[in-house]
């Protein structure tokens, strides 16, 4: 039997184990504990950011982050569309209301023109958000400073959505630490993985330590239990924080090679008439945390579906690029504002398998089988060498 090439899967070190076996040796099994501890200053060290809370997944950090700047029911939140829906759960979970922004094509992430224009209008009318959340997608950075510029003019805090962005760089420096709230996953399928957990970063010591005190049940300072606001069970586990130590030591290499699953794709496959590879903006450098294209198929022969369906019969495990917030039917009646940019990398956009553990083997297959599709759709020669390199 064919062996299954999946997207994105955890690829762990030797020395996530070691770090485990301390916490057990130790007993230090609870949320809190060294590992934890440990974790949020070596990641501020990795990051650049100033101060961090480790936490049970980047949803939480996301709540978190939105909590501590004062979203309420009923306020507004600015939110970038072309993001995967845990962006904009949150808002909801506070009862206010996102509007969806659409995507610029230099990067894919929120448009910051559209942005200024937007802040513009409602400060017109007295109705700026109450926050704006930019994600920084697939592994690259937004261009943040217009969009730092632009909601530092209006006094609207800006939280940064660097879930699949950690290792990326923006004018060499981390994404996730240029807002007044940064935040981070470690999913299963992420750069790096603490198999669920996030992290949530500040410059401002006192919102960390207030999105501490949140995340363990909002327990005043008593030697019994006393609570005076309403918290949560979010802080992550010291078991999961070794993993995140260990993974975190191997975030360079793991950048490294999913940069270089994205060049051996770009080689083979970006010649191919209605193929083009989401762009690398030059104002950093993306981890290619997932490669993703856009395929035309009045050119390539195929359209993404076809694709798609076709390396499924094969196995291989690729993915539509995230369906627009705007147009899923949960946010139906959401505002949106922009154009169709956002909505047409959805309809022509797929993710390929992107580990940092796939082998020569496992991208030449997902080579040979675009190709075939490509051949058999068109009638054009597949003589080109997979790892011209």
């Amino acid at each position: 039997m064919t062996k299954p090439i999946l997207l994105s899967t955890p690829h762990m070190g030797d020395r996530e184990l070691e770090l485990i076996k301390e916490a057990f040796d130790t007993n230090w099994i609870a949320p809190v504990g060294p590992h934890v501890n440990a974790f949020e200053q070596e990641f501020c060290q990795e990051t650049g950011a100033g101060y961090a809370a480790a936490v049970s997944s980047g949803t939480a950090a996301l709540h978190l982050a939105l909590r501590l700047v004062g979203v309420q029911s009923g306020d507004e939140v600015f939110c970038s569309t072309l993001t995967f829906i845990a962006t904009a759960n949150p808002i909801a979970y506070l009862g206010a209301k996102p509007v969806f922004i659409d995507s610029d094509r230099t990067s894919w992430n929120m448009n910051p023109d559209l942005l200024q224009e937007a802040l513009e209008n409602r400060a017109r009318f007295g109705r700026l958000p109450k926050a704006v959340v930019l994600v920084h997608l697939y592994g690259q950075s937004a261009d943040i400073d217009p969009i730092l510029k632009a909601c530092n003019q209006y006094d609207v805090p800006l939280i940064e959505d660097a879930a699949e962005a950690l290792g990326a760089t923006y004018k060499k420096r981390s994404p996730g630490t240029f807002g007044r709230i940064g935040i981070y996953s470690f999913n299963g399928n992420k750069i790096i993985t603490t198999s669920g957990g996030g992290m949530l970063v500040s410059d401002d010591p006192q919102l960390v330590a207030k999105a501490r005190f949140l995340a363990t049940q909002a327990r005043d300072s008593s030697p019994h239990y006393q609570h005076s606001e309403i918290g949560y069970n979010y802080r992550l586990s010291n078991v999961l924080a070794g993993i995140g130590r260990g993974q975190l030591h191997l975030l360079s290499e793991r950048v490294a090679a999913r940069r270089r699953n994205f060049k051996i794709y770009q080689q083979v496959l970006g010649n191919l008439p209605g193929i083009e590879f989401m762009p690398e903006a030059i104002f950093g450098c993306a981890t290619r945390w997932l490669t993703c294209l856009t395929i035309d198929p009045a050119t390539f022969g195929a359209d993404r579906e076809q694709v798609r369906i076709a390396l499924a019969a094969q196995q291989i495990e690729t993915r539509p690029v995230w369906k627009p917030l705007h147009l899923q039917p949960v946010f139906a009646e959401c505002e949106y504002i922009g154009d169709t940019v956002a909505k047409d990398l959805f309809t022509h956009g797929l993710c390929l398998p992107s580990g940092s553990n796939l082998t020569d083997e496992d991208l030449e297959q997902v080579i040979s089988e675009i190709l075939a599709i490509h051949h058999n759709s068109s009638k054009s020669p597949t003589s080109m060498s997979l790892f011209n390199r």
